[in-house]
């Protein structure tokens, strides 16, 4: 018979977070939501059920009170604001990356292999992308390798 696992509660994690040099403050955006901040970076946490905590709003840096979204645009990465947009920095993408790493090994998520290799954004918005038709309103003229009549 297998055993129920114990996550602990959200308070006791937010007390392991203190532990670890993390700072917390209620975030009054999200309901119910705690601000944690390190690095420079942050994230907004929020009580679960089934685990000690979940994200609320993913890690990014810290930009006026802000927690910043990583934006990729296939060139370059960038940190976007409600109010800005700005090209992000290496020492930037370092800190999220760490603050991420550190977070996830306290609270207990799963450490997934593509997020440790580096950082990962938030939104993805490639140029090539960007403006492109919707097919189903203009449909392609035909596929080239299937026969049209009796060829």
């Amino acid at each position: 018979m297998r055993r129920k696992l114990r996550h602990p509660g959200f308070d006791q994690t937010l007390d392991q977070l203190r532990a670890h040099g993390f700072e917390i403050a209620p975030f009054a955006v999200v309901p119910g939501g705690t601000l944690v901040t390190k690095h420079g970076a942050g994230a907004v946490l929020v009580a679960v059920e089934d685990a000690p905590a979940a994200f609320a709003i993913r890690p990014g840096i810290m930009v006026r009170g802000e927690v910043a979204r990583l934006l990729d645009r296939g060139y370059q990465k960038f940190i976007k604001t409600s109010q800005y947009e700005l090209p992000a920095s290496a020492a930037q993408l370092q800190s999220i990356h760490m603050f991420s790493e550190e977070l996830n090994q306290v609270i207990g998520a799963i450490s997934l292999y593509n997020e440790s290799l580096g950082t990962t954004s938030d939104l993805y918005q490639y140029d090539r992308l960007q403006g492109r038709e919707d097919e189903a309103a203009h449909p392609a003229g035909g596929r080239p390798w299937e026969t049209v009549g009796e060829h």
